[in-house]
């Protein structure tokens, strides 16, 4: 923001506003061309040949629209004037206090207004969230309240309840709608840019970087991690596709991802009339009422609390028995329930899970687990209702992170059979537990993370693997921290350059390998790394007999120490003559020279320096690793005829790309697409130092990844989420959807 807005200021106040103003005049004057668009287009349908019924009903609609028409535009423009007068009661008659109690009506037009707001969100997400950015920073940074017209479903409120309020029917809304959604998705997204660029031109937070959200410290949530530019809020299931914005550059798909789960969050919020603010703040929040309570604690077990693929029983039957019975237990739940709040928490949770009990892809028995973890979270919604507005809820995390493990793994394989094993483990503690809330859930997702540690990597060949990806970690770390080491060191020693050279890109990573196979302070590591020390004496300036003549003698020793080195790393024969020709000159002409020497005391503190090298270096200096893909095979000696170590160029440096990356969640699947090869994979196993990353396929192929690659492939699609939207996010979708249809539910 510019230095002369002071946030929360007059001068800032007048400029939101203005934004304000700025948008109900755009709405307005969309609005005003709206209605002769609509009317041709009932016409057009009034005078298109259609079997009687039909026909009759598109002419009572034109004629209704014909006669009401003005009126419809008039309130509507007129309630878009009351939103910006002093009074903000006069929005209750479109936006309820997040405390009243919503009739049918009411919700019936939230929920029209929501869908309208939905399609411009699809091509203004950007816009709309850009300006949310800087309106709140106008204002201290305070969230915009949940009935700021800014809100593209605020916003569009009116246009719903005034059309029927008018007296125009929910049927004609029907035939008309497809004229209204995209007349107001064209002239609202040019709105929003305007007031966007308005503000920039004004000083008003002229760049809005990325910014890459991290979890709560419990940890990322699965497949969608991630608030954002993006702001989709509707999704799509299944293989995801990149996208990529004006420059060229994948648009991240963590950000989409979680931007559109956020955006899910806040529908269910509105729908529920700001009962749930979307910054999960409490408010006056009443806690349930204690019959209510009562009747939850006393609620059945279900008459099949497991479930085993050896038993016989039809897994359809067996699904649709405990979807009988969770739908009676919350009708019984909602019968004891004294408010209309509480009705709508035990409608929504009790949709969220029989969509999660509908997904097929996931095991029969790993359903029926899920489905015993209904009334726990019934309860903590009831209790909290932030569970409704945070993505990163513990409850939804655990739910998610089972989730996103199970929807990809073979059901009858025993790694899947000890998944299951564990999940069910984590049900029956939480419901040992009921009382201690979302933090029975916090310790059993903790818990369940530190199983899939061991878990993932339990195959004997990942182990293998992992063995090797871990010693070249510490081969490639070592490397580059002796690099910089010895350069450091010699900075301002008179060493030749061919020497340097030599030092820095071969004899660096000898000592890495000895220091990696041997051990740091193994006899052999020892020897190289004095070889270091004797080979810059030697290649000094030697103006004295005695140490022309030490050299003689101690050089057949110092080149057969050169050569062992490279042949610890695997150095080809041909290689190693033409590197120890090269010093063997450098030595000769040192011989000859009259250059200033070395002392020999700073030769000794070298060498000292040189063996005790592991406690000057530091991970600080260690951005990314480069690796060699035969190095698994010829420097480390391992059969890799099953693992593909995907290194090289064709990485990315981008922050938010490798943040996405270190916050992967163990267990996920991802599909990729490597060398025009398509694979399923599961991510198994990070190093250490987050430097490497080990997916495996079900058929037992492995690919290790370096980070910067694997940021690359998740940049470019290459590597993708086999599942775009959480566990948790597409049910609560699906249960809005189900709403949608038919609102009466919430409250029945």
């Amino acid at each position: 923001m510019s230095a002369t807005v002071v946030p929360g200021s007059p001068q800032a106040t007048r400029m939101a506003a203005q934004v304000r103003q700025q948008i109900v005049s755009a709405a307005s004057a969309a609005m005003t061309s709206l209605v002769p668009l609509v009317h041709q287009h009932l016409e057009e349908q009034y005078r298109t040949i259609a079997p009687a019924p039909e026909s009759r009903a598109r002419r009572e609609a034109w004629t209704a629209f014909e006669q009401l028409k003005s009126q419809w535009r008039d309130g509507t423009l007129a309630a878009w004037e009351q939103s910006l007068g002093p009074d903000p009661v006069r929005l209750k008659e479109f936006v309820p206090s997040s405390l009243e109690l919503l009739g049918t009506e009411v919700l019936e037009h939230k929920i029209i207004a929501s869908r309208l707001s939905n399609e411009v969100m699809e091509v203004a997400a950007k816009e709309v969230n850009h300006l949310r950015k800087r309106l709140k920073s106008l204002v201290g940074d305070e969230e915009l309240a949940a009935n700021d017209l800014v809100h593209p479903e605020v916003l569009l409120l009116p246009v719903v309840a005034q059309w029927e309020g008018v007296g125009l029917s929910r049927s004609n809304w029907e035939r008309a709608h497809p004229i209204i959604h995209a007349h107001f998705k064209e002239h609202l997204q040019a709105a929003y840019a305007q007031c966007n660029a308005d503000l920039i031109r004004q000083g008003v937070l002229p760049n809005i970087e990325p910014v890459a959200v991290r979890a709560k410290p419990s940890s990322a949530v699965p497949g969608a991690q991630f608030p954002n530019e993006s702001g989709e809020f509707a999704g799509q299931t299944g293989h995801s596709h990149s996208q990529r914005d004006g420059a060229g550059e994948a648009v991240p798909q963590r950000r989409r991802f979680e931007d559109r789960a956020q955006g899910i969050l806040e529908q269910v919020g509105r729908i529920l009339g700001g009962f749930f603010s979307p910054d999960g703040a409490r408010g006056d929040f009443k806690k349930p009422s204690q019959p209510l309570m009562a009747a939850l604690a006393q609620q059945p077990a279900l008459s099949a609390p497991s479930y085993d693929a050896n038993s016989g029983l039809d897994p359809t039957v067996v699904i649709q028995r405990v979807v009988h019975e969770l739908r009676q237990q919350s009708s019984d739940l909602k019968a004891k329930a004294e408010t209309d709040s509480e009705k709508s928490i035990i409608e929504l949770v009790a949709l969220m899970f029989q969509s999660i009990l509908q997904e097929d892809r996931i095991p029969t028995g790993v359903r029926v687990w899920f489905a015993r973890l209904q009334m726990p979270v019934l309860r903590i919604a009831l209790a909290d209702p932030v569970f409704f507005s945070e993505v990163n809820h513990p409850a939804r995390q655990l739910i998610d992170h089972m989730g996103s493990c199970v929807l990809g793994f073979d059901a009858s394989s025993i790694s899947s059979a000890a998944l299951e094993q564990e999940i069910k483990r984590v049900v029956q503690v939480i419901e040992q537990y009921p009382e201690t809330g979302d933090r029975v859930f916090k310790k059993v997702y903790e818990e369940f993370q530190v199983f899939l540690k061991q878990h993932l990597t339990q195959e004997e060949n990942t182990q293998k693997v992992l063995g090797v990806a871990q010693q070249l970690e510490q081969k490639e770390t070592l490397t580059i921290q002796y690099t910089i080491e010895l350069r450091d060191q010699l900075k301002d020693m008179p060493v030749r350059d061919e020497i340097r050279e030599f030092l820095f890109k071969t004899w660096a990573e000898v000592l890495a390998v000895a220091a990696v196979r041997h051990g740091v302070q193994h006899e052999e590591t020892l020897r190289l790394k004095k070889t270091a020390a004797s080979l810059i004496w030697a290649a000094s300036s030697k103006p004295n007999r005695a140490d022309r003549a030490r050299v003689i003698a101690t050089l057949p020793a110092l080149l057969q120490a050169l050569r062992d080195g490279m042949n610890l790393m695997g150095v080809n024969a041909e290689t190693q003559e033409v590197q120890v020709k090269l010093i063997s000159d450098t030595l000769a002409d040192a011989f000859m020279s009259k250059t200033e020497s070395i002392p020999d005391e700073q030769i000794q503190k070298l060498a000292s320096h040189l063996a005790h090298l592991e406690d000057y270096i530091s991970d600080d200096d260690i951005d990314d690793l480069t690796m060699d893909a035969q190095d698994i095979e010829d420097l480390l000696g391992v059969d890799a005829s099953e693992l593909d170590v995907i290194a090289g160029e064709g990485g990315t440096d981008s922050i938010i790309m490798l943040e996405w990356v270190r916050e992967l969640p163990l267990g996920s699947w991802y599909s990729l697409d490597h060398s025009n090869h398509l694979a399923q994979v599961q991510y198994a196993w990070r190093s250490p130092m987050q430097h490497l990353h080990l997916f495996s396929s079900s058929v037992g192929h492995s690919y290790l990844f370096q980070s910067r690659r694997l940021a690359g492939y998740l940049q470019k699609g290459l590597m993708e989420p086999q599942e775009e939207e959480t566990l948790t996010t597409r049910a609560t979708r699906d249960a809005i959807g189900k709403i949608e249809a038919n609102p009466e539910r919430l409250l029945a």
